[in-house]
């Protein structure tokens, strides 16, 4: 049910939020210069949210090596699409409506680096060789037309203390992820370990598959 209370337009957040200074406004760039390919090539992990033609939202994980988001240009970047679990919510989303967010994540560094742009599903030839990595050779790319690029700043990612294991939650008393899955799905006859073991097959076989291929 919708929150009361609603801020609902610029207006009502203004009268909340002071207006952004100007280096916050500054930082924001139409392009990956130098430095942000220098992050993204650092980087092993990034988070991306895209959007069905009915505005429902989603959030996604994408990982590799350091630097497995390939610059193709100043303006184009290319994410190999590697194993996972077929339900292609991102994909889905990106030929009902292309507009994506990235956040770019290096281990131990607290500030992220966020890319707005336009995505496109490619199986141009020429964009998977640039993609390969290791004897790995995507089936597909996401490839992003890039429009915004800025550096996010690090007050979320130190309140949370992500880098940092002394501040990480104690996970003794949490059911394992196994335990959970056998609730969601709804299956009491399912033995837990025969999910565990599943669980510890798919990881073992597909994590270093490309898409299409698991």
């Amino acid at each position: 049910m919708p929150f009361d209370h609603a801020l609902a337009s610029v207006a009502d957040l203004r009268t909340v939020f002071r207006e952004p200074s100007k280096p916050s406004r500054a930082k924001q760039i139409s392009h990956l210069d130098d430095h942000c390919v220098d992050f993204i090539g650092r980087s092993p992990f990034v988070l991306m949210a895209s959007s069905d033609s009915a505005g429902r939202v989603d959030v996604s994980p994408r990982g590799g090596h350091p630097g497995f988001v390939k610059v193709l240009d100043q303006h184009r970047l290319a994410i190999p699409e590697m194993a996972g679990n077929n339900r292609l919510d991102s994909m889905q989303n990106i030929v009902e409506s292309p507009g994506v967010g990235l956040l770019f994540c290096i281990p131990g560094l607290d500030e992220t680096l966020r890319v707005n742009g336009t995505a496109t599903i490619t199986t141009d030839p020429g964009v998977l060789d640039t993609c390969a990595d290791k004897g790995l050779h995507p089936k597909v790319a996401i490839g992003v037309d890039v429009e915004e690029v800025f550096i996010h700043c690090a007050k979320a990612l130190r309140r949370s203390g992500l880098w940092h294991p002394d501040d990480w939650p104690d996970l003794t008393d949490m059911p394992t992820v196994a335990c959970i899955l056998k609730d969601h799905y709804q299956l009491p006859e399912l033995d837990l370990a025969a999910v565990e073991e599943r669980l510890s097959d798919l990881y073992e076989r597909t994590t270093w598959m490309v898409g299409g291929d698991a």
